[in-house]
Order: structure tokens, then C-alpha cells, then sequence
């Protein structure tokens, strides 16, 4: 009898730790909190709102929960010619706490003026935040941040088709986000689309899928660290635009001939980017018929614009992997790597021999800091506590490439129909991911036709992929966006036309 009670007591503990286990994700609730912050020297009053909305199918069923944050300005009573600023990361997994708590959102992470991790990790205010001239939502994919796919009455979990993968990720989206303009009555305000890295692949292809299917027409997209958003680029052309980011990166680290060093960033890039497309891309596309003599200069030219070696360059037929670049160009002054991100990162591998780095020293330092960070924001400041992980990376794989990017000729397509449509790239010199000359080669595709100049812009910074994470470029980045909203606003009034 003892051990029949002694087993009834296990089972029942079992159930209840069972129980415990079984995290629920909220489907369609928010919790709204209000603070008061200072931007640009001026006090703004807002209401934070974290929520989560549905994804349904055919039949209004719910088969996903975005989470979002929702920062809107409180002492604003009009909001009808008030901006919308719809946030995304990247990834195509990642979450969107990158921007909200180092770019554009009123609290961002503590780190130093360079981006580097200090401890007690924690957030403070963002004197520099857009929320003055924008309010701004934060949106998580399936599977990012809180987000979750929601089982349906059998318990099976949709298709993981409905979500992962280019055209379907743009699909469920813009159905997302119609819903929220209208729960949130922003049909009115004028919108403009952010993402970061893939999230430019996804805004791209939003504003033609917002115009066409949803008849949701924007004022802006602010492209941050682009993609090729479906440009081709590979080949010769990829090979050779790799030079000028390995000028930027030779220059940081003091790796450039005295007389590059000497000069500023700014004085040697042009001369570079020059040399790369009159010069260099002809060069590699003659590939093995390259005059012996020419190629020799051609060697030279390069170990002296990139701070890597005549024999590396030789030995590699001037095809130098970005990979081996960030092994190789501190190797034997330091014996450190580079970061891919952000090249102003150094690592420490196990070996100096190699031909890649061992981890990302750039990505492990930002982990450091936005982990602590973001799980303390939202249980403490916007008051969601939850069992649930939040996914910094979430699992999206495999992601459908299959059926083709054509989201930089969809972004084309919407600017040709929508007069009011404006574009602007931000690119970091030193990101070595999606690096600041292929940005440039982008805009050039996006104006093929030579008339879009007008409304599209670049604006380089002295830092990584996260540009923000630098103080003096987060300060400029949001002056940028400020500046770009304004510009975008200026004749919506006189209607779309040409």
C-alpha cells in the first residue's frame, strides 16, 4: 500500500512538471506601457505596446503569432500625417531586437562608443531615436523573438512552406501588416518599410506585394546593409567589387602603404572603387589570357590597396576569398582575425595557420551584449514575462530560394508605379557580409533607367553591418532617416504624378 501511495505521488508530480512545461503563446493579446523619454534635447511622451498578432489560413484559422513592439507617440492627439516606420531584421531567422535596441527604438542596449559589450549589461535611453518624427513597430517573423507557428485543433504544426522561403515570407507579411494598419487605424499616415540585411531582400519585395495585393501604397524604404535584393552579381563582377571593402578594413587596421594610410577613409575609397571597375573587373574577366605583364601589375595594385600580399594574391590568381581576407590580413602582424560583420572586431584562433577564421569575433561580441539585454527589457521595462525563449536566431531552415528573388526588380517596379516611393541605402565600410560597394552596385541596378536618381540615396558609415552600434554613426544613421522622411514628405500633398 506504502509504495502504490509512494507511486501515486511521483505520477502526480510528473503531471504537474508536465504541465509546467507546456509554454502557451499568446495569439492575439498586448500589454501597453507608457514612459517619457528625451530625443534630440526634447521631451516625447509614448505608449510601448508589446502585442501579438495572428497569421490565419484560408479558413481564419490562426497558424502563427507575430510579436511585435509598438512604440507610439502619446502627446501627438493627430496622427493622420503622422509617419509609420515597419521595422525588420534579417537573418532570414533573425529576430528584430537588433535595430530596436541599438537604431532606431527610444531604448537602446549599454554598450561603449565603439559597440564593444560592457557589464552590467542593460538598457538606457536613445537620445537620438526617430520616435520624435516616426512611431515605429518592431516586427518578429515566425519562429524569431517570441514568435511562434500555432498547432491546429489535431496538434499538427502548419507547413513550414506557408513561412520559410522569399516569396512566402513577403506573402504572409503583408497580410500581417495590413491587419495591423488597420487595428491600429493607420491607413492615413504615410509608411516606410526598414530592414537590415535579409530584411532588405523582405522590404523590397513588400513594397510591391503592400501595392498590388494589398493596395497599400508607401513613401519610403530604407535599405540597411542591403542584400543583392535578386541582382546578379556573381562571377567576375562579385570578385572585383570585393577590393574596396578590403581597402576600408586595410585601412582600420593600419594595414595600407603610408601614403593610402596618411590619406582619410573618405580620400582613398573613391580612388579605389575607380580602379576596381576601370581597372580590375576587365582584368579578372580575361582571366588565364591576361597578359603576363599586366597581371603583374594588376598583383601590385591589389597588395596595395588591401594590405594583403603579393604572394597571397598571386597564389590565389587574384580571386582572394573575403573569408581568407579576414584570416590573413592581421596573421602575421598580430596574429589576430577580423570580423566578418563588422572587420573592426578582432578574434584569437586556436591556430594562425588556416584559411578562414575560427568563429565570428564580431558576432559572439554583439550576443554578449543584446542577449542580457532584450530578455531583461521586456520582462522588467515592458512588463511581458513569458516562459517562452526568445529567439535571437530562430529555426527557419530550409529556406525556399527555389522560386527566385526578384524582390530588387519588384522594389524597381513599385518606384516606377508609386511617384512618392523614395529609397535609401545605409552601408558600413567595414561590413565584409554585405559590403558597402555592392550596396553602391544595388542602387545602380535599382535606377536602370537612369530616372530614379532623384529618389534614391546611399549614406556610408565608418562602421560595420550594425552601423548604429558606433555612437557617432548612430547619431548620424537617425539624422539620415529623419532627413529621408522629411524629403519623402515634402510633395505628398501635391499627389503621385510625374
Amino acid at each position: 500500500m506504502k509504495n502504490i501511495f509512494s507511486l501515486f505521488i511521483t505520477m502526480f508530480v510528473i503531471s504537474l512538471y508536465a504541465e509546467a512545461q507546456n509554454v502557451k503563446v499568446p495569439i492575439d493579446t498586448t500589454i501597453v506601457t507608457n514612459h517619457t523619454t528625451t530625443i534630440k534635447g526634447k521631451a516625447v511622451a509614448y505608449k510601448a505596446t508589446v502585442g501579438f498578432q495572428p497569421v490565419w489560413d484560408k479558413t481564419g484559422a490562426p497558424i502563427a503569432s507575430l510579436c511585435y513592439t509598438y512604440y507610439k507617440r502619446s502627446d501627438i492627439k493627430n496622427d493622420e500625417n503622422r509617419p509609420l516606420l515597419i521595422s525588420f531584421n534579417g537573418g532570414p531567422g533573425s529576430a528584430s531586437v537588433w535595430m530596436h535596441i541599438a537604431y532606431t527604438g527610444p531604448r537602446i542596449l549599454k554598450i561603449d562608443n565603439e559597440g564593444f559589450p560592457v557589464q552590467p549589461y542593460g538598457i538606457k535611453a536613445n537620445p537620438n531615436s526617430v520616435l520624435d518624427v516616426a512611431d515605429i513597430v518592431f516586427v518578429n517573423p515566425v519562429n524569431t523573438g517570441y514568435s511562434r507557428m500555432i498547432p491546429g485543433k489535431d496538434e499538427k504544426m502548419p507547413d513550414k512552406k506557408l513561412f520559410f522561403g522569399v516569396k512566402a515570407d513577403v506573402k504572409y507579411l503583408a497580410d500581417w501588416i495590413n491587419t495591423f494598419v488597420t487595428r491600429n487605424n493607420r491607413w492615413r499616415s504615410p509608411k516606410y518599410l526598414i530592414g537590415e540585411s535579409y530584411g532588405t531582400t523582405r522590404v523590397s519585395g513588400l513594397a510591391l506585394e503592400l501595392q498590388n495585393r494589398q493596395w497599400m501604397y508607401l513613401n519610403g524604404v530604407i535599405l540597411v546593409s542591403p542584400t543583392e535584393i535578386g541582382f546578379k552579381f556573381d562571377g567576375p563582377v562579385e570578385v572585383a567589387n570585393r577590393l574596396p571593402y578590403f581597402a576600408a578594413a586595410a585601412w582600420y587596421h593600419k594595414m595600407l602603404p603610408p601614403e593610402l594610410q596618411n590619406k582619410d577613409l573618405l580620400e582613398v575609397l573613391p580612388e579605389v572603387e575607380n580602379y576596381t571597375i576601370n581597372e580590375l573587373l576587365p582584368a579578372i574577366v580575361k582571366s588565364g589570357y591576361l597578359d603576363t605583364t599586366k597581371k603583374e601589375e594588376v598583383i601590385n595594385k591589389m597588395a596595395y590597396y588591401s594590405g594583403l600580399s603579393k604572394k597571397t594574391i598571386r597564389q590565389h590568381n587574384l580571386e582572394v576569398p573575403k573569408s581568407y581576407f579576414w584570416k590573413d590580413l592581421l596573421r602575421d602582424k598580430e596574429g589576430y582575425t577580423i570580423g566578418r560583420l563588422d572587420s573592426r572586431y578582432k578574434g584569437m584562433d586556436i591556430k594562425d595557420a588556416g584559411d578562414n577564421p575560427d568563429y565570428n569575433s564580431e558576432l559572439t561580441s554583439w550576443l554578449h551584449s543584446f542577449t542580457p539585454a532584450i530578455n531583461y527589457y521586456y520582462s522588467q521595462e515592458l512588463k511581458f514575462k513569458t516562459d517562452l525563449k526568445y529567439n535571437m536566431f530562430g529555426p527557419v531552415r530550409p529556406w525556399d530560394r527555389t522560386k527566385g528573388n526578384n524582390t530588387g526588380e519588384n522594389l524597381r517596379k513599385a518606384m516606377a508605379m508609386n511617384a512618392n516611393l523614395h529609397t535609401m541605402i545605409q552601408s558600413g565600410y567595414y561590413d565584409g557580409a554585405t559590403t558597402y560597394f555592392n550596396a553602391k552596385y544595388v542602387m545602380w541596378q535599382l535606377n536602370a533607367n537612369g530616372k530614379l536618381k532623384d529618389r534614391l540615396s546611399f549614406k556610408g558609415y565608418r562602421s560595420g553591418h550594425m552601423m548604429y552600434l558606433r555612437n557617432e554613426d548612430l547619431i548620424k544613421a537617425n539624422d539620415d532617416i529623419r532627413t529621408f522622411i522629411t524629403k519623402s514628405s515634402v510633395n505628398i500633398n501635391k499627389g503621385s504624378k510625374y
